[in-house]
């Protein structure tokens, strides 16, 4: 009951209030565009402390986060680290599907802060936008994010890398920082009810950039699920 009483508060709490961010980054849009960064933060931490006080979910990292121009990968389990990528990083650059930049009034906010679209079913033309995209963001000095699995997965589950990691990988040549998240504990995809307790993002060694593409998928491909274990 307890478990049902705090998912409906947030469902009640951090939705709204999230549209409330959304206007907050539209006004902001039409006088100081360069302000909307710190409105993402924001709507970030107001997420991070929906989930720690209403649904009693805490955040612990294991190991080191680098800041400046490296090329993360995460493990995909639920809509928690997508949001709360911007309370662990300065402003990364994170990769999403294309058709988050279609819904209204969020998709635009969503380019002008400089998150990257990924067409899926684009072949070598998405990968090379996505390169350019990338390159720009670490001229800036940001991160780059992606989830290379593609969508969210159960926890537990370890499906293979997709191929734009390797095809960034080697396009970009930047250091690769793994990070495993078991975020789909207590949130798992789909589900309307999210448990307490703690997430944890593992960050595990950063692989270098020159390797050859099969030994950095295999690196990264046991890092991100070194968190995994079955429910």
């Amino acid at each position: 009951m307890l478990t049902a009483l705090r998912s409906l508060a947030f469902m009640s709490i951090f939705y709204p209030g999230s549209l409330l961010f959304v206007l907050a980054a539209m006004a902001v849009n039409l006088v100081a565009p360069r302000s909307i960064p710190r409105v993402a933060t924001a709507w970030s931490r107001f997420h991070r402390g929906c989930a720690r006080w209403l649904l009693g979910q805490k955040v612990r990292v294991e190991g080191r986060l680098e800041d400046g121009p490296y090329l993360y990968i995460l493990k995909h389990e639920s809509m928690f680290e997508t949001i709360d990528l911007l309370c662990l990083l300065d402003r990364p650059a994170i990769a999403a599907k294309r058709e988050l930049f279609d819904i209204p009034l969020w998709g635009g906010i969503a380019r002008r802060y400089g998150l990257i679209p990924i067409e899926r079913s684009a072949g070598a033309s998405a990968l090379r936008a996505l390169r350019a995209a990338a390159k720009a963001a670490t001229a800036e000095g940001r991160a780059i994010c992606l989830f290379p699995e593609g969508t969210r997965v159960p926890h537990g589950e370890s499906p293979p890398l997709r191929a734009g990691f390797a095809g960034l990988y080697v396009l970009l040549g930047l250091p690769v920082v793994p990070i495993a998240v078991d975020s789909g504990r207590v949130s798992p995809r789909g589900k309307f009810m999210k448990r307490s307790g703690t997430i944890t993002y593992k960050v595990g060694e950063i692989v270098p950039p020159s390797l050859d593409r099969r030994e950095a998928e295999a690196r990264v491909h046991a890092a991100i699920n070194a968190l995994n274990e079955p429910l």
